[in-house]
């Protein structure tokens, strides 16, 4: 555009060939660059506002590409890994929703905070349809150094949405899990956050996740991230004989 510009005025830079596009193209290059071989130069009072104009262009696209650029880069993502399903089974004699998160980062996420939410299908009092969310209270929801693997819990009690509830009414009412985790990265400082849902089919009743956590026969301990995502079931469940989840799906 500059370069059509400078060759409105026939002779405005010195040391070009006159109507050469090519010449007034790499001469508005150094001049947009601020490089100036010094072999061509504006001569006119027309090339000097049009040289004043690009260069003022060029330092303001330096100026934002490398603030869209740092802006990018210098952003950290949250390689947080969540288990492929969740599953529920007894913890302390009290059916209880579970599903593990991992960092992956070699770093630690400081003040993590997750948060489930329960979305399902609902027909209110005046039988009018609607998609209502539940927050799922957790037995912890905050971790100060988030370094390895957590399990998330939620008790399935009398006032969980989860209360007497089968697979199948999760399925008919396409319950979802949504679950998001946010956290600061000690490296940078900077706010990450990642998120995942379950969906019905991938609530596992009567299962619990394999252990991931070994020792060495030095006594060291150590995660097993092979086995993250791997699922047993359970023989017995005493939340069948409570009554809380009402029979197995």
């Amino acid at each position: 555009m500059f370069a059509l510009a400078y060759l409105l005025q026939p002779g405005s830079i010195a040391n070009a060939r006159p109507g050469n596009f090519w010449d007034a193209f790499f001469f508005s290059i150094q001049t947009m660059a601020t490089i100036g071989y010094g072999v061509m130069n504006p001569q006119t009072d027309y090339a000097n506002v049009l040289v004043a104009i690009e260069s003022w262009v060029g330092l303001l696209g330096v100026a934002m590409g490398t603030g869209i650029a740092f802006a990018r880069f210098s952003r950290p993502t949250a390689r947080v890994v969540f288990s492929r399903v969740a599953v529920v089974t007894a913890y302390d004699e009290i059916p209880t929703l579970m599903f593990r998160v991992a960092n992956k980062r070699r770093n630690q996420i400081i003040e993590a905070q997750i948060r489930v939410v329960l979305v399902r299908d609902e027909m209110n009092a005046e039988g009018q349809f609607m998609r209502r969310l539940y927050d799922l209270p957790l037995v912890r929801a905050n971790n100060p150094i988030f370094i390895l693997s957590w399990t998330v819990m939620h008790p399935i009690d009398e006032y969980s949405p989860f209360y007497g509830a089968t697979l199948a009414d999760l399925e008919a009412a396409e319950t979802m899990l949504v679950v998001t985790l946010t956290g600061i990265d000690e490296t940078v400082s900077q706010m990450i956050h990642a998120r995942h849902t379950y969906i019905a089919s991938e609530m596992l009743w009567h299962h619990r996740f394999a252990d991931i956590l070994f020792q060495k026969s030095d006594g060291q301990r150590y995660i097993d991230y092979n086995h993250f995502h791997e699922v047993m079931p359970v023989s017995s469940q005493r939340e069948e004989t409570n009554g809380v989840v009402s029979r197995s799906p």
